[in-house]
């Protein structure tokens, strides 16, 4: 079959297999000496694959794809007569039947945008409900940190809203709370394998009394180079339930997987995959003007979880009125609505223990909407794990984009970067101290001479724990549109330990 190869960051060379793993080397290509000391080195190949955006023939996606700039010791290299230059390339994957969905073969993207160097966004549009998902690898200087952003518009219709995705790594494992089987929903899980093997799939559903009843959740084939969307309404036969988690894993092989949410009154986004299962969780970057909060929770456990519930704000961390905690029984979803909850104020929700001598691992998610009667907008905020080296989020508009940086524990600084812009400008740095137990807002770290979108990079600095999530605000015809997207650790260097000939072996 004929496929239309989408570039986002690249010069046209041949595209090796698509893969999500780290492949590194010496800087000369050869083993690292014999050195006792371990080395971080860039990481010399990333894969990430993107759902398709939206069966909506109205819609308008923007890709945005953006490598940051490495430095010091773990900088990227490119090596003297390496046959293979650094690319970062998508590709469309092809449409297979699934389950709910709809097996139709996709029409091609529009024309695909390039570059060569890290530092500068490249963006690309493709446009109606027949855009195809997409998979692609960076290699090179161009793979440490190399993140896509998907950022889908639909105007009208009973899906409009603004849906935003970080494309992600291909994986095994998955945890979605907050979606839903309810009539009012259409939630999807788009499974998308980047692979040459075919993968296998299986996807659990737990509401709030446990396990539901599945058909058809268990061995979903995914083949190479295809996805497959699930709606997850059809995968049972019991009641409709408000509030459901999805567990999705594989069995064989590797997959990319988000879920797709249309709500027939509230709009539309994605929600993204929920860090993994841990007694205490961050859920960063709620709107000062939320109308509604819901958190939703999983326990996956043996033991029961009680947590406790804080709200943490510019100026400290507080108990939200009537919602202080939350029990969540092994095994089963709890949610709990938080009504008035950020009070005009952002913030982030704090989840902890409530007895610390009893910790008990759960994930978690919100959904949070904006506006009110017929004018609302959705979006599902995952929890969230501390940025530990680099994270980055593209596509950031002028006026339209407000960064949240949480320390739930001590005081800690990072350093913020915004990018070149994707048609101009000139990259901006701040470091920026968070106090401990606040969030810090900013909405005016912006390139100089801006034109285009920008990307944002966090790195820490000094101190404790930082989360951090971009709001993107884009209003239209009253409807206050936005998406949240959490900043995930883009992994870019890895510790590699120091190796040397050894003819003792032989004796």
């Amino acid at each position: 079959m004929k496929r239309t190869t989408l570039s986002l960051i690249a010069g046209a060379t041949a595209l090796a297999a698509v893969t999500g793993f780290a492949a590194l080397t010496a800087p000369d290509g050869t083993a690292a000496p014999g050195a006792k000391a371990t080395t971080r080195l860039p990481v010399e190949r990333v894969g990430l694959v993107c759902p398709v955006p939206s069966t909506s023939e109205v819609a308008e996606t923007v890709y945005t794809s953006y490598t940051p700039p490495s430095t010091g010791a773990g900088a990227a290299k490119d090596t003297p007569g390496k046959a293979e230059q650094p690319t970062a390339l998508l590709r469309t994957a092809t449409s297979a039947p699934g389950t709910g969905g709809t097996g139709k073969k996709p029409k091609a993207p529009k024309a695909p945008a390039t570059v060569t160097t890290p530092g500068k966004p490249v963006t690309a549009e493709a446009d109606g409900g027949s855009v195809p998902a997409l998979h692609g690898s960076a290699t090179g200087a161009l793979a440490s940190g190399w993140t896509v952003q998907q950022t889908t518009v639909v105007p009208a219709g009973g899906a409009r809203g603004l849906l935003g995705l970080g494309c992600g790594a291909p994986d095994t494992d998955f945890w979605f709370p907050a979606a839903s089987t309810a009539k009012e929903r259409q939630d999807y899980v788009h499974l998308t394998n980047p692979d040459d093997t075919a993968a296998v799939a299986d996807i659990e559903l737990y509401g709030p009394e446990g396990v539901l009843k599945s058909q058809f959740t268990e061995g979903i084939p995914v083949p190479a180079h295809s996805t497959v969307p699930v709606l997850l309404s059809t995968l049972t036969s019991e009641s409709a339930r408000r509030d459901v988690t999805v567990h999705v894993t594989t069995r064989s092989g590797r997959v990319g997987a988000a879920v797709a949410v249309a709500d027939d009154k509230l709009g539309s986004d994605w929600i993204a995959p929920a860090a993994d299962p841990a007694s205490s969780a961050v859920l960063p970057g709620i709107p000062a003007d939320a109308t509604s909060v819901r958190l939703v929770a999983f326990a996956p456990g043996e033991d029961d979880a009680d947590l406790k519930v804080q709200l943490v704000t510019a100026t400290g961390t507080i108990v939200p009125a009537g919602g202080g905690s939350l029990h969540v029984k092994s095994g089963m979803t709890a949610s709990a609505d938080l009504p008035d909850l950020t009070r005009g104020e952002a913030g982030s929700l704090l989840l902890t223990p409530s007895d610390p001598k009893k910790p008990a691992p759960v994930v978690a998610a919100l959904q949070v909407v904006r506006g009110k009667g017929d004018d609302t907008e959705i979006a599902f905020i995952p929890a969230t794990a501390a940025v530990s080296a680099r994270a980055t989020v593209a596509d950031n508009r002028a006026k339209a984009s407000t960064l949240s940086l949480t320390a739930p524990g001590a005081d800690a600084q990072v350093k913020v970067t915004a990018s070149a812009g994707s048609e101009g400008g000139t990259p901006v740095s701040r470091t920026v101290t968070v106090k401990g137990g606040t969030t810090t807002v900013l909405t005016d770290l912006v390139p100089e001479g801006l034109k285009g979108s920008y990307a944002l990079t966090v790195e820490p600095v000094s101190g404790g724990k930082v989360h951090a999530a971009r709001t993107l605000a884009l209003p239209e015809d009253g409807v206050p549109m936005f998406t949240v997207q959490t900043f995930v650790d883009d992994r870019g260097t890895v510790e590699v330990p120091s190796a040397h000939q050894d003819l003792g072996v032989l004796d």
